[in-house]
């Protein structure tokens, strides 16, 4: 074990944590768009995170210099994983619920392994084809979930738009365990949302006329800032430093957290109301993440002995 990885129990909890700070930040951001105009909101979480992450910018001196190639992944996880997926998922959320983005979101595991069919040819057994479809099946019966007052009009295209923040959040899962062989988790987490402010910043200053600030409550803010270092800062140092001690797929399992958090701030926070398809679509996005992060028979087999 490297002297900067954490022991396996102890990079368990890491990505349980971060899992958790997620759901919670998609579920807090329905009360944030409100309040917010999207870009704007995009804008500032990436500022603060900026500002807070200033020291954790510089190119340690144990650090190896980074390639062209180095500079493309860091763009693409950037843009995929922070811009795309922070537009998909606020304006998803702002047109559905808190509720069903945690229970859409729970789709990522199934859907790396839908990516990595499609694009890198690998090969899907019985149960990863069955965690897609619970992944499939549950966010389809959020389409009939209309009794939850934030979702009760809510247009087919909220439910797109959240798919879509899973399939960027699925491809920078895979980006970023490339990352985190090179960089250390703080270097990743400053340079990718120094990435995301640079796309976000022409749009949120388009945006900013819209903006009143003076209709803003100072708890707006405090939960600005919670948004801003969790999702940007928080979140991403967690994930990234829980990938140096667990595989790709074990750590896939801990997403489970993520439509639990947020469900848990959708209903205890925001007062939505959690119907039956609710429940049983959430019951699905569980067994799904279950399916899809289940170590198999072969890699048992294949595992060494400690």
């Amino acid at each position: 074990m490297s002297p900067h990885q954490l022991a396996p129990w102890r990079s368990y909890l890491v990505l349980a944590a971060s899992m958790t700070l997620v759901g919670s930040y998609v579920g807090l951001s329905k009360a944030l768009v409100v309040v917010f105009p999207i870009f704007v909101l995009a804008g500032l979480r990436f500022g603060i995170a900026a500002v807070a992450m200033a020291s954790w910018t510089p190119k340690p001196r144990d650090e190896p210099p980074l390639n062209a190639s180095d500079h493309r992944v860091l763009f693409l996880g950037s843009f995929l994983g922070n811009f795309l997926f922070s537009i998909c998922m606020l304006y998803g959320v702002q047109a559905t619920s808190a509720l069903a983005a945690g229970v859409v979101m729970a789709g990522i595991p199934a859907t790396v392994a839908l990516l990595s069919w499609l694009f890198l040819g690998e090969r899907l057994n019985a149960r990863l084809w069955a965690a897609i479809a619970c992944a499939g099946v549950g966010i389809g019966l959020l389409a009939f979930a209309r009794h939850t007052p934030g979702a009760a009009s809510a247009p087919w295209w909220g439910y797109a738009l959240l798919v879509g923040a899973v399939v960027c959040e699925a491809a920078y899962v895979v980006v970023g365990k490339r990352l985190s062989v090179k960089l250390g988790p703080k270097r990743i987490s400053a340079l990718i949302n120094a990435w995301g402010l640079l796309l976000v910043a022409p749009l949120a200053l388009w945006q900013w006329p819209q903006f009143d600030a003076a209709q803003t409550r100072p708890s707006d803010w405090v939960l600005l800032v919670f948004y801003a270092l969790a999702a940007s800062m928080g979140a991403v140092w967690l994930w990234m430093r829980g990938l140096q001690g667990v595989p790709a797929q074990q750590a896939g399992v801990f997403t489970v957290m993520l439509p639990l958090a947020a469900a848990a701030v959708g209903i205890g926070w925001l007062g939505e109301t959690a119907t039956l398809q609710h429940g049983v679509a959430l019951v699905l996005a569980l067994a799904g993440v279950y399916l899809a992060t289940r170590p198999s028979l072969h890699d048992h087999q294949g595992r060494s002995s400690p």
